[in-house]
């Protein structure tokens, strides 16, 4: 009986040290290769920005945008914004502020909102048609730090259409820059 249980013992122990042999071997031979940096790099809206590098030279000042805009597009295009935004008289703060009677707010201003430290360094500003052109074009690049999700409009158009329109969402809607 002893021999019986040595001849088991014995073929376990050779089985795990063929086992054990395989794993090495295979490490050796199938060795991944270890990144510089771990991870990798999110795609960036820079290359984007880069490629349309000739349009937005010679993107239209937003004045002259509005000679021509249209705030019933401009109504329609804030469609996304909706997710994180209200637009109407006393609407209730979501993810962002309320953008009712935004155009010529002190921005950072709305109370009980939670702004980033960004938006409440630019607190002695206001929302004038080209601070909102900017950050609706690019947030981040308008505002380094801002809270702001959102990766920005290209079209400068729509963005017109939309400054339009926020003018509009006012008791007494303000005159907007003239070409």
């Amino acid at each position: 009986m002893n021999i019986e249980a040595n001849k088991i013992a014995g073929a376990v122990l050779s089985t795990l040290l063929v086992v054990m042999g395989l794993n090495m071997v295979s490490g050796i031979v199938f060795a991944p290769k270890k990144p510089a940096v771990p991870g990798f790099d999110l795609p960036s809206e820079e290359p984007v920005a880069a490629a349309a590098g000739p349009a937005a030279a010679a993107e239209e000042p937003i004045a002259v945008r509005l000679a021509k805009a249209d705030p019933a597009k401009g109504a329609s295009a804030v469609g996304a914004c909706k997710a994180c935004h209200t637009f109407e008289k006393g609407g209730a703060n979501k993810v962002g502020p309320h953008l009712y009677d935004v155009y010529a707010r002190p921005k950072g201003s709305v109370a009980g909102f939670g702004y980033s430290a960004a938006m409440k360094a630019k607190s002695g500003e206001a929302w004038e048609a080209e601070q909102l052109d900017g950050f609706i074009k690019n947030p981040k690049a308008y505002m380094p730090g801002t809270s702001m999700a959102f990766a920005g409009l290209g079209k400068p158009d729509t963005r017109a259409d939309i400054v339009a329109y926020l003018n509009t969402l006012a008791d007494a809607p303000k005159p907007l820059p003239k070409p």
